[in-house]
């Protein structure tokens, strides 16, 4: 190395003899500039890590325990002082890597990478230092569209649990079924102060099964029927292991009881399902009063074989029945020995939205899939959508379930989502009071806490819109007589109205 020398300049002051400087010069400059490139790579990688820690919370985790991590319907708040399974680093890190037996918090080794377990344990941890700083503070109440400057009123945010379907019975009173079991009567905008008794035993565990739509009857001015679809076991049990199936009843509603119940659907004892999950299920009646409900595969498409694929099996097909119960002479299987012969479709996965197009008749339905495979279909008489044999999406730790997504005689979505929304509930646009929506169709997510305006012609989605975001996990969606949105919403438990201000 070159040294520095220096000299007097006749006033005892040092001069540098910048001829020995020019061999030193480069090689500061270069070290000073490596030094300074290293200290933005390290920053750009500890930035790139605290975010990488969040990107992979939200993609894996935030569906089940909230994007703000303070919990929703399907899985508890990670913001409480204490966890049930441990809340220290280690704690978390086992959890996330091997699953916690006998809940729904599965292993996720095989899908992150390690380093992608750790980035996230620290988002959480660093999350529960702070959880002031990571809970949402309160969501505007206006929304802008393309169309419309929308005014979100909060309606009901006290007396309901687990909302999941409404339907109004007239301009002041709706019902509102809750997912533990429970019928609600929502009146001028207040929960009843009380509940409907005598109803069927739901079977439900942890977020699986319980009390789902509703319907009125086509005719229930003259005759009063109310329509509901539930899970239920023959056991009378809520063990998560009991056999059981959705179960479609209808009934009335007399001084607030549920009284004169006929069960319209229920599975034989022989196909009835252990351990299950994604029951469905959406009721429709269409223009011709026929009664559609859908009942999801169960999480036995995988586990069991190609049961949405076979007519003796209730999970994943979409049903049409007539009022009473009975069967169509010209649905797919009629007087078919050893079939269901109230199916109208199959193939499906979760199907949780299902609507008639007010002008042209055309029914379509929204269906919850994997990772990646959320679809919004036409309904079709005898359609075949294809699950588990064909889909866009993966399992939920990433494992392939299989590499078609296009197979003869199987029809294909008129869209996707990759990722997924977790797509729920679907209404078309009614009334006059948002003409520049009129016929739209309306679909709900539970994981991306919103609501998504598709304009829809015959098999094209030509184009979509969020109209409505971060509100909650949305549920159902319904036109009321008023001509408004309502909409019901899942952590926190809400019903809104959606107006436009202009």
């Amino acid at each position: 190395m070159a040294t520095i020398s220096t000299e007097t300049n006749g006033k005892n002051q040092p001069v540098v003899q910048m001829s020995r400087l020019r061999g030193i010069t480069p090689f500061i400059i270069k070290r000073t500039a490596a030094i300074f490139v290293l200290g933005v790579l390290f920053s750009i990688c500890m930035e790139s890590f605290a975010q990488s820690g969040e990107r992979v919370y939200q993609t894996y985790c935030g569906g089940c325990h909230g994007t703000d991590l303070d919990g929703t319907a399907a899985g508890s708040s990670l913001l409480e002082p204490t966890l049930k399974h441990g809340h220290d680093r280690n704690s978390i890190l086992h959890n996330i890597r091997n699953g916690i037996l006998g809940t729904t918090m599965v292993s996720w080794e095989s899908a992150l990478t390690e380093a992608d377990i750790e980035a996230v344990t620290d988002y959480i941890l660093n999350a529960r230092k702070a959880p002031d700083e990571v809970k949402p503070v309160e969501k505007a109440l206006t929304f802008n569209t393309q169309d419309y400057k929308l005014k979100i009123e909060k309606v009901v945010t006290e007396g309901l649990e687990a909302p999941w379907g409404i339907e109004f019975v007239d301009a002041d009173r709706a019902l509102v079924t809750g997912n533990k079991g429970e019928v609600y009567w929502v009146i001028n905008g207040k929960a009843g102060p009380e509940k409907i008794t005598g109803l069927p035993q739901v079977y439900a565990y942890d977020m699986y099964g319980g009390m789902m739509d509703l319907a009125l009857g086509p005719d229930y001015s003259k005759n009063g029927w109310v329509y509901f679809a539930f899970s239920h076991t023959p056991t009378g049990t809520s063990d998560k292991n009991a056999p059981g199936m959705t179960n479609v009843v209808r009934g009335k509603i007399k001084d607030n009881q549920w009284v004169k119940q006929e069960t319209l659907f229920e599975a034989p004892d022989s196909i009835l399902v252990e351990g299950g999950m994604r029951w469905g299920s959406r009721l429709l009646f269409d223009k011709e009063g026929y009664l559609y409900f859908s009942i999801g595969d169960m999480q036995q498409a995988i586990q069991s074989g190609n049961n949405p694929q076979l007519p003796h099996r209730a999970e994943g097909k979409i049903f049409r029945i007539h009022p009473d119960g009975s069967i169509p002479k010209d649905n797919p299987h009629f007087g078919k020995d050893g079939t269901l012969q109230g199916i109208y479709a199959w193939g499906t996965r979760n199907v949780q939205g299902i609507a008639q197009h007010p002008v042209t008749g055309e029914i379509y339905f929204t269906d919850h899939g994997p990772k990646g495979g959320d679809e919004v279909n036409r309904l079709k008489k005898g359609g075949n959508y294809g699950w588990p044999v064909i889909t866009y999406g993966v399992n939920y730790d990433g494992s392939t379930i299989t590499h078609l997504t296009h197979e003869e005689g199987m029809e294909q979505p008129l869209t996707y989502w990759d990722p997924s929304i977790a797509v729920c509930a679907a209404q078309f646009v009614t009334g006059n009071k948002y003409p520049k929506w009129q016929n739209n169709l309306l679909v709900t997510a539970l994981k991306d806490e919103e609501i998504r305006r598709l304009v829809v012609d015959g098999d094209q989605i030509l184009s979509q819109e969020v109209i409505l975001k971060g509100h909650g996990r949305v549920r159902d969606v319904k036109i009321g007589p008023d001509g408004y949105l309502y909409v019901l919403t899942n952590s926190p438990d809400a019903l809104l109205r959606i107006t436009p201000m202009d």
